[in-house]
């Protein structure tokens, strides 16, 4: 399966509204028709955050929100973007002249990388011009990928637009890297689940080598999203990538106290896989080897017997290095620990015990006290939202995503999702300050989509 490239599908376009509509709209800003169209899925993280920059496995399904994006390749050599989002302005720039500028998380950056991750792989210097067409409806800053949809959406479309072929795990791949164009230090999950996914199961995804394994979610239960409404764009902030580099000076150190090679080492991971030990043990050794109080740069220079310099030049990426206080402890033992629940999640769901529901509920609600009390990736709504899901009839709910703000998600019994549903709606969302904004508003039960594909007209 992952092998192979992603579908192409021939298409009735007037058979689907929303198909249809983005040609009209096409047609009336270029003054022509679309080629083809490419479609990308957002994610919803299951279980598993914040561990696969780490080197340790996930546990996502794609959603049926996607990006959408019509393309008429053209002679010329100018890219030009725009969005049916009246927010996101048009852009246009030259083909072969590619900047992306990292001090800025503008929507069209996303494009880049992937068209620049596509054009790199094959050491192109010239690509040719395209108009192209952009419809989302995966909510922004929401924690379910929306960028990293685009990022996947413009690399399947300059593939596409260039004739070549590549494999899906080769696509998540390239796309994985290139999004670090923009700065964000991630692991690999959003991009792998967008191309890898299939509908009708969650995926386990393993990373060096990638690769995806089905896992098949109870049936008597539903997965439901739930927007906290609390924005957080992970390249805007500089939270995500501490969180990479504590995890990062963690492992260094947790290699230093084995008398492990520890300056090559960069994830956690790794540390585990030298000492081939299991990941209970691992959490042993962090409560030896680091402290619970915080360690000041200083102090990292004494344990790994470097200068303050080499540690901001060598291993402080350059939107860390004015960090003043690093919580090993914390991270390492939220990063083992989650390790550990995704993989008992995994094996509870090939088991079906009678009881799947409730213990798969308390595997997410610890990782979510994790998240909030070790990782500090929550916010006083996410644990608003949280709280007010578990009181209503969900066995489990976590944050999804990379937190402080954006979306949870929650395992809520079949036969209680309409007074579920009711019920949050009216404690969270209809507040009686009318603080929501309705449009942001999305409270959604979702079932596991199919990943990214390129449809033709037929």
């Amino acid at each position: 399966m992952a092998a192979e490239s992603p579908a192409m599908r021939r298409v009735q376009v007037a058979e689907h509204p929303r198909l249809l509509k983005l040609k009209e709209m096409f047609n009336s800003k270029f003054g022509s028709i679309p080629k083809f169209y490419v479609r990308a899925p957002g994610r919803v993280n299951i279980i598993g955050e914040h561990i696969d920059y780490c080197g340790y496995s996930v546990l996502p399904m794609a959603i049926e929100q996607d990006v959408l994006i019509a393309v008429e390749p053209v002679k010329t050599y100018t890219l030009q973007l725009a969005n049916t989002n009246p927010l996101y302005p048009d852009f246009s720039t030259s083909a072969n002249n590619i900047q992306i500028d990292k001090t800025k998380a503008l929507w069209h950056n996303y494009f880049l990388c992937g068209l620049k991750g596509i054009q790199e792989h094959f050491g192109l210097s010239n690509l040719t011009g395209m108009n192209c067409l952009v419809d989302g409806n995966i909510p922004p800053s929401s924690g379910l990928s929306s960028s990293s949809a685009l990022v996947c959406c413009a690399g399947l479309v300059t593939l596409t637009v260039l004739g070549r072929n590549l494999s899906k795990v080769e696509l998540a791949e390239i796309c994985a890297k290139s999004e670090r164009y923009i700065g964000t230090e991630g692991g690999g999950m959003d991009q792998s689940i967008s191309f890898l996914a299939e509908e009708g199961t969650a995926k386990l995804i393993e990373f060096s080598p990638l690769r995806a394994t089905d896992v098949k979610l109870p049936s008597g239960a539903v997965f439901v999203i739930a927007n906290s409404c609390v924005e957080m764009n992970k390249a805007a902030t500089s939270h995500f990538n501490i969180r990479v580099m504590e995890c990062r000076l963690a492992a260094k150190l947790l290699a230093k106290y084995k008398n492990l090679q520890w300056d090559n080492v960069l994830r956690l991971e790794e540390v585990q896989a030298k000492l081939g030990i299991s990941l209970e043990e691992m959490l042993l050794v962090t409560e030896d080897a680091l402290h619970p109080e915080p360690y000041n740069p200083e102090e990292i220079c004494r344990c790994l017997g470097i200068s303050l310099e080499e540690l901001r030049t060598q291993i402080l990426s350059p939107n860390t290095q004015g960090v003043l206080i690093f919580k090993l402890y914390q991270r390492a033992k939220h990063v083992y620990s989650e390790a550990a629940r995704v993989l008992q999640f995994k094996k509870i769901c090939e088991e079906a015990p009678e009881n799947m529901v409730q213990l798969l509920g308390e595997l997410m609600n610890q990782s979510h006290m994790s998240c909030q009390d070790m990782y500090e990736c929550s916010c006083p709504e996410l644990d608003q939202l949280v709280d007010i899901c578990r009181k209503f009839g969900a066995q489990g709910s976590r944050l999804t995503g990379a937190g402080w703000g954006g979306c949870t998600v929650s395992i809520v019994p079949a036969d209680k999702l309409p007074s579920f549903l009711a019920n949050v709606h009216k404690a969270y969302y209809q507040r009686s300050d009318g603080s929501l904004a309705p449009e942001k508003q999305s409270l959604f039960a979702t079932k596991p989509g199919g990943g990214a594909l390129v449809f033709l007209e037929a």
